[in-house]
């Protein structure tokens, strides 16, 4: 995944964790407009959630924050 979609995860992850508490869980989809108009960002996110991770379809988002701030590291 690319630096700017590592950054737009975390942003995201802190936006939904603000709103909503740190119990909120989201999907992969919760990355992405309503509209397929990223076909190949949208499979490496999808990829890296379920085949490297084996994610359920919804997950915690301060679990996703934490996964994707070690990503940052590798």
């Amino acid at each position: 995944m690319t630096p700017e979609m590592i950054r737009k995860m975390i942003t995201i992850c802190n936006e939904k964790i603000a709103k909503k508490g740190e119990n909120v869980e989201l999907s992969f989809y919760a990355f992405f407009a309503n509209k397929n108009d990223d076909p190949k960002t949208l499979m490496q996110v999808a990829t890296w959630w379920i085949q490297t991770h084996k994610l359920d379809h919804f997950e915690k988002a301060i679990k996703m924050k934490l996964l994707i701030e070690n990503k940052m590291d590798e």
